[in-house]
């Protein structure tokens, strides 16, 4: 007999469900997060299970890897792409964990990318980079916006980075605006210090593997850019092709047709959010460096409004990106941004 299991994870319990081949419920049960408890559960059925579903929920790192630890094949359910029955009139957390273990024995599950458990955590720091690295830019905004607000002066982000808490004092006569860039300056310095330690530890740590060591030729993108792209693509096979890698890196738009036209937009939030930033942080440092990625952006512009025009570089960028490290080829400028209309 063959089993197959749907677990419904939450912040402090999960719902089991074990289904065998003719969809009848063999176990359903609540159970604490614990998991020496949930392998002690599963082990009279171990034998008999050809699989596990987890939801990719924010919390799934320490059950999807103690059962693998344990054995079981686990799967990873893609959340977004996972719609019940919108005709259902009751829902719950045992029909939750039954639709999931039916949805792997009728072998249309959805599934996410369990990324190998030793990179996954240099990954995630990298991560906190990207949320630094956004914080950072909210504090030297927050600081130029004052001064623009108070002084009518305009700095650029060299000045910002050079200011001091005397210049501060000496710019700003009331103590309340005063306190508030002082107090954006201090983040922005300890934001700095932080991102650069993580920049060291990840350099460390860290050595492009051979099938990405040809990014850092490409215009705009650096060692962290080629680490983050590396990181977060994993291993690039599991794109069949390249509109899969783009779509994945949230370059393509989403929508649904019919008879030519357009009738609804999809979830826009698909993808890799991180791999979205790589590309859009690439194309900015390619439209200044590479004159034909320059062009190719003015020629957009003219027609697009900013935004659109620069995704449509990071979109060209990714597409290149997946081509040299799936075919291990250079990066050729002009086959990538060639003119077109």
């Amino acid at each position: 007999m063959k089993l197959y299991g749907g677990i419904d994870l939450h912040s402090n319990n999960s719902v089991f469900n074990l289904v065998d081949e003719n969809a009848n419920v063999v176990l359903k049960k609540r159970i604490s997060n614990d998991i020496e408890a949930i392998i002690l559960l599963l082990e009279p059925y171990s034998d008999a299970v050809e699989g596990l579903v987890v939801e990719s929920t924010y919390n799934w790192y320490w059950l999807v890897d103690g059962l693998m630890d344990a054995g079981f094949k686990v799967h990873l359910a893609n959340t977004a792409a996972i719609q019940q029955y919108s005709g259902l009139k009751h829902g719950d957390d045992d029909s939750d964990a039954n639709w999931l273990a039916n949805m792997l024995r009728l072998d249309i599950l959805p599934e996410g990318y369990i990324y190998p458990k030793e990179e996954r955590m240099i990954r995630d720091l990298l991560r906190k980079r990207f949320q630094l690295v956004q914080q950072k830019t909210i504090n030297l905004l927050s600081i130029q916006g004052l001064y623009a607000r108070h002084l009518n002066m305009k700095l650029n982000s060299d000045q910002v980075k050079r200011l001091t808490e005397r210049q501060l004092t000496i710019d700003f006569s009331d103590l309340n605006v005063r306190l508030a860039a002082s107090t954006n300056l201090v983040m922005l310095l300890c934001l700095t210090k932080q991102i650069q330690q993580i920049e060291r530890v990840l350099k460390q740590q860290l050595k492009l593997k051979a099938e990405f060591v040809k990014l850092t030729s490409i215009d705009g993108i650096g060692l962290i850019l080629a680490l983050t792209i590396m990181l977060e693509t994993g291993d690039i096979s599991r794109f069949n092709k390249v509109g899969q890698y783009a779509s994945y890196c949230r370059c393509v738009n989403g929508g649904r047709y019919s008879n030519g036209k357009k009738k609804s937009k999809t979830n826009t939030k698909n993808g890799n959010k991180y791999l979205a930033w790589a590309f859009i942080e690439a194309a900015n440092f390619a439209i200044r460096f590479n004159d034909t990625v320059k062009r190719f952006y003015q020629r957009k512009l003219a027609k697009k409004s900013i935004v659109i025009a620069r995704k449509t570089v990071a979109h060209k960028l990714a597409r290149a990106c997946y081509y040299v490290m799936r075919d291990q080829v250079e990066f050729d400028v002009n086959k990538a941004f060639g003119y077109s209309k």
